[in-house]
């Protein structure tokens, strides 16, 4: 992202934007009990967070959450609310824009969630196998593109194709995957892909490769 998208995001964040916004994912809440996770405080990463609805739902119940985003403004919002709670929440200002580097210093493939919702970018999607241990799970949520009138960004570009979703997350085994239309818990309705995946386990010859591995 460029520093004018920063500007914009801070300016949005600043004059109250997504405010009235603290419900978590729908896909998330329903998900995140079905989470096969060792240890009573499991790791996430919520990248591009926002204020942190998400983040905050999750640190709730017990999760420590790494939560990225471009905004200082949105990150402040998010920092406030986690200390008034008392909650294992680390903020982290981060450009997501090249994914290359996005996760450099933060995606240790230790996390038990990856978590990105409503932020469209492919080469990221393909990249959070570096963020997530083996056995791990991704929950990936995404305006999808449509003809018909829909709550959302209206440019295609920060919209998903059909089954672009789906293909970049080809290193996770998919759990669940649907495209449609859903109705927010405030009422909207949106276009979306959705999707839940877990990392595979790698094998005895992925971490010990013999002759003519890679």
């Amino acid at each position: 992202m460029s520093q004018t998208d920063r500007e914009k995001w801070d300016a949005r964040y600043r004059d109250g934007a997504y405010g009235a916004r603290v419900h978590p994912s729908a896909l998330l809440a329903d998900w995140v009990d079905r989470l096969e996770v060792a240890g009573a405080a499991p790791r996430a990463i919520d990248i591009a967070c926002g204020a942190g609805r998400n983040a905050l739902f999750l640190a709730r119940r017990g999760w420590h959450v790494d939560a990225v985003d471009i905004s200082l403004v949105a990150l402040g919002r998010l920092r406030a609310a986690a200390k008034a709670e008392d909650l294992p929440i680390i903020c982290v200002e981060r450009d997501l824009e090249p994914a290359s580097d996005a996760l450099n210093g933060i995606g240790d493939g230790k996390h038990s969630l990856a978590l990105l919702i409503r932020y469209t970018d492919m080469p990221l999607v393909e990249a959070l196998p570096r963020a997530v241990a083996p056995g791990g799970y991704l929950i990936a949520e995404m305006h999808l593109r449509t003809d018909v009138p829909v709550a959302g960004p209206r440019s295609p570009r920060f919209r998903v194709a059909p089954g672009a979703l789906r293909r970049a997350a080809a290193a996770f085994e998919l759990l669940y995957y649907h495209e449609g239309f859903v109705d927010d818990p405030d009422g909207r309705t949106v276009a979306l892909a959705q999707l839940v995946g877990r990392r595979r386990a790698l094998s005895v010859n992925d971490a010990h490769p013999g002759p003519g591995g890679p």
